[in-house]
């Protein structure tokens, strides 16, 4: 729920492979809706990779971290967030309410294209402009549209460095999941290119056939397979920036095209 100004118009904007946990919220209302975890306990040397920051952090970190921001601020930064519904968050839409609303990615998606995109329908539709046009913007503009009166965000919220990075991400580290993801799902990719980055990398935690961790139901399991093909515009972002809140890897120093090819090869996996 930012909003850019330009010459034409307003645009509102706010911001797969994982370790003990879960994926927060869905691009699509055919997709299960999944919560984080709540059990999910980080061990003491972890804590600085998942919170913590390098001293001298090259612009693929500041990305994504930025980006994880977008997803969900309050696992990135620890915080409860607001217990009430977003201010800006629309009337019409009765589904989401809560600090579910506060989180850039229910309003903008997974694809950074809002009502253009993915959320064109199902149970995040909004009709809210997407992200995109903050390319064009310089990242302290940026910071200053998170924190106006129609978005709220406060650096007790998200803290002044932190707040940051988001800016500087959505300035820089968006990018056109049309290039890798086609309308219908099916991502373009090598699979064999997928296959070595998997079985050498990923494997380590999802195990090779991708079933070693499962975040679903007695009965009904959910592996990285079953996400990736449920909704891979979702997934892809958490391989290239990991997800909040865990020490999963980011992939964001691999070219989006192995990004894009591990998504490819992880929907090949057993998915029940």
């Amino acid at each position: 729920m930012l909003k850019f100004m330009n010459s034409t118009s307003q645009v509102f904007i706010s911001a797969a492979l994982i370790v003990c946990m879960v994926f927060a919220g869905t691009m699509l209302s055919t997709t299960p809706v999944l919560a984080d975890s709540d059990t999910h306990k980080l061990e003491d040397h972890q804590k600085e990779y998942v919170y913590g920051s390098p001293a001298n952090p090259s612009e693929a970190w500041i990305i994504a971290s930025g980006m994880r921001l977008y997803d969900n601020w309050m696992a990135v930064t620890d915080h409860d967030g607001p217990k009430t519904t977003h201010p800006a968050w629309p009337a019409s839409n009765t589904k989401k309410k809560g600090n579910t609303t506060w989180r850039c990615k229910s309003c903008h998606g997974w694809d950074f294209k809002g009502k253009d995109g993915g959320y064109v329908t199902g149970s995040y539709k909004t009709g809210i402009i997407g992200v995109m046009g903050a390319a064009t913007m310089h990242p302290d503009d940026i910071h200053k549209i998170i924190m106006d009166k129609t978005h709220r965000y406060t650096h007790d919220m998200i803290p002044a460095k932190a707040m940051l990075r988001l800016s500087k991400a959505l300035a820089i580290g968006l990018y056109d999941t049309k290039d890798y993801i086609n309308d219908d799902g099916t991502v373009k990719g090598d699979l064999r290119r997928g296959r070595e980055i998997f079985q050498n990398i990923c494997a380590s935690c999802h195990g090779y056939d991708g079933t070693a961790l499962d975040w679903g139901e007695e009965g009904s399991p959910a592996y990285i397979s079953t996400e990736a093909n449920a909704n891979p515009w979702e997934v892809i972002a958490k391989i290239r920036h990991g997800h909040p809140g865990v020490e999963m890897v980011s992939m964001i120093a691999f070219p989006m095209t192995d990004i894009a090819s591990i998504l490819k090869y992880v929907r090949t996996l057993p998915q029940k």
